[in-house]
This record gives C-alpha cells, sequence and structure tokens, in this order.
C-alpha cells in the first residue's frame, strides 16, 4: 500500500479534510511526537488504527482538540475538579498535558477500550490545530509507530512500515517538545499520573499544589 506525502510548508488542510472523510488515516506533527489519526465518527477508520500500529483494542486513542471549548463535547468536567481542570488547562494547554477524564456518549467505545473515560489534549502546533480543526475540531490520535518500536519525535523517525500503512504522511520535519506528552487521570476521586512525559509533576504541582497523588 502506497501513501501519498505532503511537505507541511505546502499543505492545503482542504485535502487532509478530503482524506479523513473517506475514512483515511493520516499521520502528522504535533508539539509532543508525530501521530497517527482518524476520523472519530468513522468506525472503519479507528478500526483501521489499531490495525496499522499492530496495536491491542485495550490501548485507547487520545482525543486532540483544536479549541479548548470542545472538551464539553467529548467529556465530563466534574464540578468538584472544575478549578483544578481549569487551572492546568490556562497553564498547560496547548501544550503537552493530556487530561484524563470521564467521556460522554458521543465518544466511540472502540476508541477508549469500551472504558468510560477518554484523555483530552490541545497541542501547541499551529499546522496540527489546522488539521484537527479540518477534522470538525476533534482527532483520535495516538503515536505513529507500530506498538513496540521507537516513537518518532521527527519525520525521519517514522518506519517506512508504518508510513506504507496510511493513506497521507505530512512531513514537517522535527517536533516543537519532542516528548510524549504527560497524562493525567482526573477521572476519580484521587489525581494520577499515567505517564510523565513533557510536563513534570512538579510543574503540575506548582499550579494545583502539593497533593496526594495516588500511585
Amino acid at each position: 500500500m502506497g501513501h501519498t506525502l505532503f511537505k507541511a510548508v505546502d499543505l492545503d488542510v482542504k485535502k487532509v479534510a478530503k482524506f479523513l472523510k473517506n475514512d483515511s488515516l493520516i499521520i502528522y506533527p504535533t508539539d509532543t511526537v508525530y501521530g497517527i489519526a482518524g476520523k472519530i465518527d468513522s468506525k472503519k477508520a479507528l478500526e483501521k488504527i489499531y490495525a496499522v500500529k499492530s496495536r491491542a483494542f485495550s490501548s485507547p486513542l487520545i482525543a486532540l482538540i483544536s479549541n479548548v471549548l470542545l472538551i464539553d463535547k467529548i467529556a465530563v468536567v466534574n464540578l468538584e475538579k472544575k478549578n483544578v481542570i481549569e487551572k492546568l488547562i490556562d497553564a498547560f494547554w496547548p501544550g503537552g498535558l493530556t487530561i484524563i477524564l470521564k467521556k460522554k456518549e458521543s465518544v466511540p467505545n472502540i476508541m477508549v477500550s469500551n472504558g468510560d473515560t477518554v484523555g483530552v489534549r490541545m497541542p501547541n502546533h499551529a499546522l496540527a490545530l489546522k488539521i484537527i480543526e479540518s477534522a470538525g475540531g476533534i482527532l483520535p490520535t495516538t503515536s505513529a509507530n507500530i506498538s513496540g518500536e521507537k516513537t518518532p519525535k521527527a519525520y525521519d523517525e517514522i518506519s517506512e512500515e508504518i508510513k506504507n500503512r496510511v493513506d497521507l504522511v505530512i512531513d514537517g520535519g522535527e517536533c516543537l517538545i519532542g516528548t510524549e506528552s504527560t497524562i493525567l487521570d482526573l477521572s476519580s476521586e484521587k489525581i494520577r499520573i499515567l505517564r510523565e512525559g513533557a510536563i513534570s509533576r512538579k510543574q503540575i504541582e506548582d499550579i494545583i499544589g502539593k497533593i496526594n497523588w495516588e500511585e
């Protein structure tokens, strides 16, 4: 299977939108690492993401959004944690923090491994935001690597094998951060860091205060 290649500098976002509308998959640059994505309302595309990555359906995808206001479309902002969530968003969005919240019914079960939560992030990358917006503002994404392989932080690090498994690849050079996002679970009573990446625990505590982390 071949793929279409666009250079970021020459990219017409409308063409990307056409690929996504046809249940196609894209690989595109974000601020953290390169991502592979497909339309949220296409079961076929979501199934293809798992197949392309050789990934188990037990590993959920993250919803990248183009606007903070879209969080309410896919996630439930718990009133008890609303102040904490707003502080974190003000400090780290757009940027390298993924927040896990209870999902709304509109989120496809396949995207979240039949769970009741969804990870949400707004990337700090102008082109990525335009691409996400062209897809309706919400784009299910995961790292553009076959499971077990190194996560690509630059176009040159994306394997030829995975490039040839998708329909469109966008060459945006190196990612700005080059480290996977930090994943912070705010879906239950205690706050948990599921993965410490671009944002450190100290940076988080500097914003919301010292807390009793659940390990």
